[in-house]
């Protein structure tokens, strides 16, 4: 039996002839402000305590880099024969009794008669203002670190966006060449460039050059064999775009970040390796000074005079945690899928 049908006259029908769904109940779009990814990306690093604070203090030792070797009123090669081995005085704390000049109960200072002398990280064995020479040791590493930022950016991605790009032989030999280069101990490295450059600076950053740029040129080939068969890429390329051109103006721009990200956990490895090659002795010569040389000059008086080596220790911990809480956070910050709320 055929369901009977109600045939509504368009000419009869009103608004009373309507009821709403949720009547009574308020109803309204809710819009949001746009956000650029930049300001995004911010928001969340700022999200990240650890991060904020690792930039605190990596901008708090670059500003006593600058100005802390002009401050103290010593140079950091001046030889003082009568203040040799002298603990830390500071003018206002010695009144609480805490950096005082004192060491195992007596005041060096007042038994030498020093009365108006203070350093306030005290002095080596050889009579040098430990302050200064570690804030111009600090310039140093900071100095390697740039460098090896400079050498992953420029090296280590350029190897790797073509390596991976190309794929096939040219892949196969690079990728053959990188690993060759690996395995060569860095220690021999810089022994080797030791015969041939003079020990300090340059043997440490011909060091990077030969071998600090391959952790970079892994992951920028990674990203590159994830990109260069999407759809822009393949576009680009027909429509006659030389391959250069793609790789550097259509690739690069969409990795750049992670590409950032590599090379900021690179920054403490740089500054570990130049303290390291201090420490033996293959890297920074006297009279310069760097945190590893300090390092191996207070370890000879570790037992008898421990503040020699204690700021340093202090100096290069925080400045190679710094950069790993700062790098963990920007790594955070622009990776989408550690993001929350």
């Amino acid at each position: 039996m055929d369901e009977e049908r109600t045939v509504i006259d368009p000419a009869n029908v009103s608004d009373k002839d309507f009821v709403f769904v949720q009547q009574g109940v308020k109803i309204m779009d809710e819009t949001y402000a746009s956000v650029s990814y930049m300001k995004d990306v911010w928001n969340h690093f700022r999200k990240n305590r650890g991060a904020v604070i690792g930039l605190v203090v990596i901008c708090l030792i670059i500003i006593m880099a600058i100005i802390g070797p002009m401050i103290s009123g010593y140079r950091y090669d001046e030889i003082i024969l009568t203040n040799q081995s002298l603990p830390p005085r500071i003018p206002l704390l010695e009144k609480l009794g805490i950096f005082n000049g004192s060491e195992r109960g007596r005041n060096v200072y007042f038994e030498r008669g020093l009365n108006d002398v203070y350093y306030w990280f005290g002095s080596d064995t050889n009579g040098r203002d430990l302050f200064t020479r570690i804030w111009m040791g600090t310039r140093v590493s900071l100095f390697i670190a740039l460098v090896a930022v400079v050498i992953d950016i420029v090296v280590g991605m350029s190897y790797g966006l073509i390596s991976g790009y190309f794929g096939g032989k040219v892949d196969m030999v690079m990728q053959r060449f990188a690993e060759i280069l690996n395995g060569v101990p860095t220690l021999v490295v810089v022994t080797l460039l030791g015969l041939v450059l003079p020990q300090g600076i340059p043997s440490i950053i011909f060091t990077l050059m030969i071998t600090g740029w391959i952790g970079m040129s892994r992951i920028a080939r990674a990203e590159v064999l994830k990109l260069k068969e999407n759809e822009y890429i393949l576009a680009s390329r027909t429509l006659g775009a030389k391959d250069f051109a793609i790789i550097f103006k259509d690739i690069m721009p969409n990795i750049f970040g992670q590409l950032i990200i590599m090379s900021m956990f690179s920054v403490p490895n740089a500054i570990f390796t130049e303290a390291f090659l201090s420490f033996v002795g293959l890297g920074i010569q006297p009279p310069q000074t760097s945190l590893g040389s300090l390092i191996s000059d207070g370890y000879k008086s570790l037992t008898i005079h421990p503040h020699m080596i204690m700021s340093s220790i202090i100096v290069l911990a925080l400045l190679m945690l710094s950069f790993n809480m700062l790098a963990d956070g920007i790594r955070d910050a622009f990776d989408p899928n550690q993001k929350k709320g």
